[in-house]
């Protein structure tokens, strides 16, 4: 099975058509036949895409930290992963995908892209990296260009 990871925002944004477009993507990863992997969350966009996703009856993996604790833990997914730190999220998030997508999201959406990316320039991991910005995110024109990068 392949696995896509979705970086997005804790919180649900400004402007309701993100939720509508974390939604419509999580019930397409499904109907394409992939598992999703992110950050393990409840809220915002995050929690918005997995429950799409298991609404749709696909697979869920949330890998979180244990610095959120159970209160923003999604507690009805497929599979829970619990790490010691963001950077062992990232990594585990990255060991378990086969590419990444990233919707709107604020500062740690935008580090995690660029992570991703630093570590596919650097073989670390292979993968494909896309972005969206069909609703223009707000500010210095949104995240890089997507890239992509081989062992």
């Amino acid at each position: 099975m392949k696995r896509i990871c979705v970086n997005c925002g804790s919180s649900p944004g400004h402007d309701p058509r993100y939720r509508a477009m974390a939604a419509r993507l999580g019930q397409a990863l499904v109907e394409r036949g992939y598992e999703l992997v992110y950050g393990g969350g409840c809220n915002g966009l995050m929690g918005v895409v997995a429950d799409a996703v298991l609404k749709a009856g696909g697979v869920a993996i949330g890998v979180i930290p244990t610095i959120f604790g159970r209160q923003v833990t999604h507690q009805g997914l497929t599979e829970l992963r619990v790490v010691g730190s963001m950077h062992e999220r990232k990594a585990m998030m990255c060991d378990l995908s086969d590419g990444f997508i990233a919707l709107p999201g604020g500062y740690g959406t935008l580090e995690e892209i660029l992570e991703v990316i630093t570590w596919a320039h650097l073989k670390r991991c292979w993968c494909v990296c896309s972005t969206t910005n069909r609703l223009r995110w707000r500010g210095g024109g949104g995240p890089p260009e997507p890239s992509r990068a081989g062992r």
